[in-house]
């Protein structure tokens, strides 16, 4: 029997402006709203990233965060 699909977390976030488009985008191609797009990403992380790339992406995005933020 499939798990019931409820939306008991709740959390402010706070995204680059490129990163809340893109959810967006995704989310509309994938007929979900922001919500449940961001918790289909993250219950299946591991197989939607791509463990060769992640690290090298992580610490590309690791070392532009600082001039980002100012």
């Amino acid at each position: 029997m499939p798990k019931r699909f409820r939306l008991t977390r709740r959390f402010n976030a706070a995204m680059t402006e490129d990163g809340y488009r893109r959810l967006r985008r995704f989310a509309q191609e994938a007929g979900l709203d922001e919500g449940e797009a961001l918790s289909f990403l993250f219950e299946n992380f591991d197989s939607v990233i791509d463990g060769e790339t992640f690290g090298h992406r992580l610490r590309i995005f690791n070392s532009e965060l600082e001039e980002r933020k100012k």
